[in-house]
């Protein structure tokens, strides 16, 4: 696969470096981890949404260590138990457990809490990256911007041609 993705970003990137020849186009890189880290309202939003997911992990476990209580005091108890307690206490159990699959699902699934107050708390800061980017291009004219933070395609990078400073300049950074 990474193969693949390999072959794919390089005849890309030869057929965008061939067609830039012919009408002298610019690309230049950035380093969006880089530049993110480098901003204080990112700093501060990724601190509030580290600190929001341990709370809601806390919670999570602390109601999978009750379902952990309810079953290990139901194996001690089960000897004493008549057929009847012994299948109320396995569905609380159960339940106890759904509720706790449930919250977990809540705070971390792909439309979960943790998932919102993300996007709410870092999209303005990508968005002003993503500005300042944008103008940092039609500034100096360049067809195409990539960006290195997590791309395995680009094995080198000219440092004459990565943009991260001007973009933080750009924002005031």
């Amino acid at each position: 696969m990474r193969k693949i993705f390999l072959v794919v970003a390089t005849t890309a990137t030869a057929l965008l470096i061939g067609a830039g020849a012919a009408q002298a186009q610019k690309y230049a890189v950035i380093d969006s981890e880089y530049i993110l880290h480098k901003m204080p309202k990112y700093r501060l939003a990724q601190e509030q949404v580290d600190k929001l997911a341990a709370e809601y992990q806390k919670e999570v476990d602390d109601l999978y260590k009750k379902v952990d209580d309810m079953f290990r005091t139901f194996q001690a108890e089960k000897m004493l138990l008549t057929e009847d307690m012994k299948r109320r206490r396995e569905g609380e159990i159960v339940a106890k457990e759904k509720e706790a699959k449930e919250l977990q699902r809540t705070y971390f699934g792909p439309d979960g809490a943790l998932f919102k107050k993300r996007e709410e708390l870092l999209k303005p800061v990508q968005d002003m990256l993503f500005n300042g980017v944008k103008d940092i291009a039609a500034e100096g004219g360049y067809a195409v911007i990539f960006d290195a933070a997590n791309n395995p395609s680009l094995i080198y990078i000219n440092p004459r041609y990565d943009k991260s400073d001007d973009v933080l300049k750009r924002l005031g950074f």
